[in-house]
């Protein structure tokens, strides 16, 4: 019953979608200025219809109808209710649907809270926002369909990936995809802005606000990622360089250019063409991460399981859109001269775009030169942090001086008049720099100069805050955003140079010591759980230093719906630093490898890019006040 319905209500937005695009072209005929209610009617049926048919899913896992080949597959009458729903999105199919349900209800709020803008351009949008939907609607249809029937029914299913069940990963797609997917409103927007000649500046208060709600929110899904991967990966660390993690990355490089190429061309009316191809980029961005991740060509603890054919749909797809619009783009394309004078605002944004294009273009090098080469040669290597640090981390640091320079310009013209402030500001970084490596006694020119760079926009920043609080009108949300950004270099260089780690193998019972640190492996624990075993060790860590001590307890669980062991980190944190401590058996041995890392100002790394998102939520709500 519920396949039926689910299949149904799938037609019936295929449908509706048809329907709409029909519509939409009737009524670019009429010389009405306001749109067919006929449109609204059938825009608010597609979006009513496609959640209740995404509850409908939600509703087979729940009741654990294992007659659905996307139920049998990624549940258990065992599991917990929480992971039962988060297993809806934690699959392809039902992934795919999630994607469309943000497509529909993207185009339905389009088409609600855009009404100041002409009936031409919000018309274009809605269409090629609904070949979008369509696309994805034929693919979910005709090659991942989550209401596929399956015969005869199984009494129980074959469960859920262990490392997927976590309230972090159970909330981490849902934020990510309304980063990737929110970004096909302002493509679409784009294209219909190349076809209707709606340009400059009211075509930027047309999409701005749609692209700090996409980049927010991606913001907030790679951090809620990145705190999953940290503690149930048991990797270590804030970033990992997976190419999987580096895919969701890509896109969010062009939203940030793009968010700050707007103010541009809000303000001063150009860099026009460029701000259609971010907003045309960063889309095929995030549909080429999902190429990637279901096509099997990454190998990653983050893919879905490949099927070539999917692969292949997804391409097919992505070269339609690439073409598609690099045919409108250059068709509609006009080398317009603008004189942007070096010293401006106008420049300092230009230099933030190709600090992101440069952070883009390495990021994708270290993904598909792997790739290309085991095409090529069939030579298997991998691209890992010694290359992304040694290439990103040096320009980063001039990043930051211009980070810190640019808001303190002027538009069009600058002269400059705060330089005695910023030197000011420079010499106290550098003083606070030497005073932080003098007191730990390690030294690094890389780390200083990542030091001294935050700090210098950190303090800028704070001195740009208490002034706002003088002012009647301040631009807070790029205050907080760039603070934050400033303060989460900062904690990463000092996570970085002042980390401790340690690998070693310890048998029941004994002790290990090193630098100031004392290890005992104390005693073993098994232990029954509703959904698994667990191998529990207990091991007391001192810190004779601070003569201070920690029981850490790792895990090693067992799981039986699939059948599948994992590695639990423990993790004592505060604001200060992480003891992170992971246990593996050596197999056929009675002895456990041990990895202890000691991590400063973990906490803070995460705090502060909750920030960078607030700030972009902070900005949103004072556009959304301005409307």
């Amino acid at each position: 019953m519920l396949s039926n319905l689910g299949n149904l209500l799938l037609f019936l937005n295929t449908f509706l979608g048809i329907t709409i695009i029909y519509y939409s072209f009737e009524n670019l005929k009429s010389s009405k200025s306001s749109l067919s209610s006929k449109i609204y009617k059938y825009s608010l049926i597609q979006s009513t219809s496609i959640i209740i048919c995404f509850f409908t899913l939600v509703g087979a896992f729940i009741i654990s109808d294992f007659s659905l080949v996307s139920v049998y597959q990624n549940s258990h009458s065992l599991k917990p209710i929480f992971y039962k729903i988060s297993g809806t999105w934690g699959n392809h199919e039902g992934s795919l649907l999630l994607w469309v349900i943000i497509l529909t209800i993207f185009s339905f709020l389009f088409l609600i809270f855009n009404k100041s803008h002409p009936k031409k351009f919000r018309l274009y949008t809605l269409i090629f926002q609904n070949f979008l939907i369509l696309g994805f609607l034929f693919f979910i249809l005709f090659n991942s369909n989550p209401f596929e029937n399956l015969t005869p029914i199984p009494l129980e299913g074959l469960g859920l990936n262990p490392i997927l069940q976590d309230p972090a990963l159970a909330i981490h797609p849902p934020l990510l995809y309304i980063g990737f997917v929110g970004s096909s409103i302002y493509f679409s927007a784009a294209m219909a802005s190349l076809v209707t000649n709606y340009s400059e500046s009211s075509f930027a208060s047309s999409i701005k606000n749609w692209v700090l709600i996409s980049w927010s929110f991606q913001t907030l899904g790679i951090l809620v990622g990145s705190i999953w991967a940290y503690y149930e990966l048991g990797w270590g660390g804030f970033w990992f360089w997976d190419p999987v993690e580096n895919a969701s990355l890509l896109p969010w490089f062009s939203m940030t250019a793009l968010v700050h190429s707007l103010i541009v061309l809000e303000k001063r009316n150009i860099l026009y063409f460029w701000v259609i191809i971010l907003c045309l980029l960063t889309f095929i961005l995030s549909v080429m991460g999902t190429f990637l991740v279901r096509s099997g060509i990454l190998n990653s603890v983050h893919t879905f399981a490949s099927d070539p054919s999917r692969g292949v749909y997804i391409l097919i797809f992505l070269s339609f859109m690439i073409f598609g619009s690099l045919f409108i783009l250059f068709r509609k394309y006009e080398n317009k001269k603008y004189f942007i004078n070096p010293n401006s605002k106008e420049t300092f944004v230009l230099v933030n775009n190709w600090f992101m294009m440069f952070y883009l273009v390495t990021v994708m090098l270290g993904i598909f030169y792997p790739i290309f080469l085991d095409a090529l040669t069939n030579n298997k290597i991998s691209v890992g942090p010694p290359f992304y640090n040694t290439v990103i981390f040096p320009l980063v640091i001039i990043f930051l001086f211009f980070m810190t320079i640019g808001p303190q310009a002027k538009w069009i013209k600058n002269r400059f008049e705060n330089i005695k402030i910023l030197i000011f500001i420079l010499l106290a970084a550098i003083l606070i720099n030497f005073t932080i490596f003098y007191i730990f006694k390690r030294y690094s020119i890389l780390s200083n100069l990542l030091v001294i760079s935050s700090l210098f926009l950190i303090i800028s920043s704070l001195i740009d805050f208490t002034q706002s609080l003088k002012k009647s009108k301040t631009d807070l949300a790029r205050i907080i955003s760039h603070l934050s950004f400033g303060l989460l270099v900062l904690f990463i260089g000092l996570n970085h140079h002042f980390a401790i780690e340690k690998d070693f193998n310890i048998k029941l019972g004994e002790t290990k010591n090193f630098k100031n640190y004392q290890i005992k492996f104390q005693e073993l624990e098994l232990k029954d759980y509703s959904n698994y075993k667990a191998v529990i060790g207990k091991l007391k860590i001192n810190d004779l230093k601070k003569n201070q001590e920690k029981i850490l307890t790792p895990e090693i669980r067992i799981y039986n719906n699939p059948q599948t062991l994992t590695y639990e980190a423990a993790i004592k944190s505060n604001l200060i630093e992480d003891y992170y401590l992971t246990m593996s058996n050596i197999d056929r041995s009675e002895y456990y490898n041990i990895k202890f890392q000691k991590k400063p100002f973990m906490m803070w790394i995460w705090i502060s890019v909750t920030m960078i998102s607030f700030g972009g939520f902070l900005r949103l709500f004072k556009n959304a006040k301005n409307y």
